[in-house]
């Protein structure tokens, strides 16, 4: 019987080809809408998130609000960022950040690059091409070597053979390459997370800062699980060491991730409701069209009830008309926004960051469905069940 209602459904939704399709348009729209956008959020955040996976979940960054009146005073010297070191129990590691551009020459190559101080445990986690990491004898004997990023080994070494154990000199000072790090996980965009010449930070302070101001602090924590308490504790700290009402502000991978979740979502949410609505005008649409189906045909219902039609027979007919309609609405929708969400997130989104974000399809492709049967459940059993409770006498003196 389901299978002859269906074929019905067909043969009508057919006959009146230019009406159904206009119907189908909306919950075409509106699926595709949920879906893209759903895919396009989360692949955007993945992206965002996979970039920042290369900094350490151990390491946090402490600099001063700059729109503060105090800001001459709140500045940090080395000496501060040491003295924090000391009264914070879980920093197990501080070093002065941002870099000073000097001339940094090898052999007949020579370009303007950035220096900043290392430690032997790294704020990031890329890879090594070649060599090693500055080692913790190096840091305490105030040695000269470095480790190199990918971006200054491409300028300073065109010919790409292994630099370790070659020298660089900036300015009068040589040092000694003890390793070079890998091209960072990026694409089309660049977003490089370390500076161009590392060196132990001590001999960074010593020869280049010389006891001026440094734009900011990182630190490294023993016990990643009171990252947050360690910050408040070392913005606690500075404060104390200033005397003075400053402000600092702090940034680690972890909350920055969270943050940038939190807005893609409630992005998505607000765009899918936008679709959602897309779905609510189509249900609409779908009821006014079956509303004028049952108009068109009470004729013909009530000679179905006369020859021994049921109630539950009517409803079922034009219940599945309607279910057919959206039926075909959500399967197209469903192809369109799957086939924008996979091709802008594979050809942007990809291309861009260089990371493969995983995307919820099934969770993505459910909520759009499912909002669409529960529309057309809304939007179909209303004039369905009219049609149901056409009086079969007054049905056949219709005209």
């Amino acid at each position: 019987m389901i299978g002859a209602f269906v074929g019905e459904a067909l043969g009508v939704l057919l006959g009146n080809r230019l009406r159904s399709a206009l119907t189908i348009v909306g919950l075409v729209i509106g699926v595709a809408a949920v879906i893209a956008i759903q895919t396009l959020g989360k692949g955007t955040s993945g992206a965002v998130a996979g970039i920042l996976g290369g900094l350490s979940d151990a390491a946090f960054t402490v600099f001063p609000n700059n729109f503060q009146a105090a800001a001459s005073r709140a500045a940090l010297r080395p000496q501060d960022i040491e003295r924090v070191k000391r009264l914070v129990p879980n920093i197990a590691e501080a070093v002065p950040t941002g870099g000073i551009a000097r001339q940094v020459r090898v052999g007949h190559e020579s370009a303007r690059m950035l220096i900043y101080g290392e430690t032997s445990i790294r704020f990031s986690n890329t890879p090594l091409r070649y060599g090693r990491a500055i080692g913790e004898d190096e840091i305490a004997a105030l040695a000269h070597v470095a480790v190199i990023a990918d971006r200054a080994y491409a300028r300073l070494f065109p010919d790409g053979r292994n630099p370790v154990g070659e020298s660089i000199r900036v300015g009068e000072r040589r040092y000694v390459i003890v390793g070079v790090l890998d091209k960072p996980r990026t694409g089309v965009i660049p977003l490089p997370l370390n500076l161009d010449i590392g060196i132990p930070y001590t001999t960074y302070v010593k020869e280049y800062i010389r006891g001026k101001t440094v734009f900011g602090a990182r630190f490294i924590v023993s016990d990643t699980s009171k990252m947050q308490e360690t910050e408040a504790a070392t913005v606690r700290a500075l404060v104390a060491l200033k005397r003075g009402k400053v402000a600092y502000q702090t940034f680690d991978r972890r909350t920055f991730s969270s943050a940038i979740d939190g807005i893609f979502n409630g992005l998505t949410f607000v765009v899918a409701m936008i679709g959602a609505v897309a779905l609510v005008v189509a249900g609409i649409g779908i009821l006014n069209i079956m509303l004028v189906s049952v108009a068109e045909r009470t004729r013909e219902i009530g000679v179905r009830k006369a020859i021994g039609a049921t109630r539950g027979q009517i409803l079922l007919q034009f219940f599945i008309e309607a279910l057919v309609l959206s039926a075909i609405g959500c399967g197209l929708g469903l192809a369109i926004g799957i086939a924008v969400g996979w091709t802008i997130n594979d050809l942007v989104l990809v291309r861009l960051s260089g990371f493969v974000a995983p995307i919820p399809w099934l969770q993505s492709v459910a909520i759009a469905v499912g909002f669409a049967t529960l529309v057309t459940l809304l939007f179909g059993t209303y004039p369905a069940y009219r049609a149901a409770r056409l009086d079969p006498i007054e049905a056949l003196r219709y005209e």
